[in-house]
């Protein structure tokens, strides 16, 4: 009697493991890559990588240029300088600047080069040198503000477009329509969306620490500038 009841009981857990083990099978979502997401993004994703590569590599050369660029300890390097000047050692002067590679000792040497001029012609050309100095420390951050503007605003149409290629297949589609036909065509066009953020917002954050050290350099210029003139102007005090 016993055997018995142990032999139906054993033998009716089966069945509502088997059913609880489908009923789990059938809740649980199936997962997708990202690999798959960027494939279902369209032809709005080949350009989103062309700016993330862009963004990327302008960023990179930009940020190394501009370490290289402040990496001269332009205080000491100009007390060196004024201490040179004021000792009458011009060459000396001339030579310590070609050895530096920076922003302000290409400045200072085209100033001493014009040493014996009027102080206003040594103004103007520094003044000539820091011009060009500041446009080759502002390279390409304009195309980085570019990426970062026109990422987000390309994923937003690669969006619609979906978006409405997803409607004109529900519209096409005879009968009800089907919540997974719906949802896959909703989701994936917001794919190009959240791709185009992705790269938009790093790349204004990069932008924006670069314009800052960028500022920072020129500031050091300006100063440099400033007390290379005050520094020819004291022997006429």
């Amino acid at each position: 009697m016993l055997f018995t009841l142990l032999q139906i009981t054993t033998g009716a857990v089966p069945d509502s493991t088997v059913a609880a083990t489908d009923a789990t099978a059938t809740a649980t979502p199936e997962s997708v890559s990202l690999i798959d997401l960027a494939m279902a993004g369209g032809w709005a994703m080949i350009p989103l990588l062309v700016l993330s590569l862009a963004a990327i590599y302008i960023f990179t050369e930009r940020f190394l240029a501009l370490k290289k660029a402040g990496a001269a300890n332009s205080v000491a390097f100009v007390d060196k300088i004024k201490q040179m000047v004021l000792a009458g050692d011009i060459n000396g002067a001339k030579m310590l600047c070609a050895k530096t590679n920076s922003p302000v000792s290409r400045m200072l040497q085209k100033g001493i080069s014009r040493i014996g001029n009027p102080l206003k012609d040594i103004e103007a050309s520094i003044e000539n040198v820091g011009k060009i100095e500041v446009s080759g420390l502002e390279k390409n951050l304009s195309a980085l503000a570019t990426v970062a503007g026109a990422a987000p605003m390309l994923g937003f149409l690669g969006t619609v477009t979906g978006m409405i290629q997803a409607f004109i297949a529900i519209a096409q589609a005879e009968g009800s329509v089907s919540p997974k036909l719906l949802s896959s065509g909703i989701y994936e066009a917001m794919v190009t969306t959240a791709a185009g953020l992705i790269i938009g917002l790093p790349a204004y954050v990069g932008y924006n620490y670069l314009v800052a050290k960028t500022d920072k350099i020129v500031h050091t210029m300006e100063y440099s500038a400033i007390e290379f003139m005050d520094l020819l102007q004291e022997p006429q005090v």
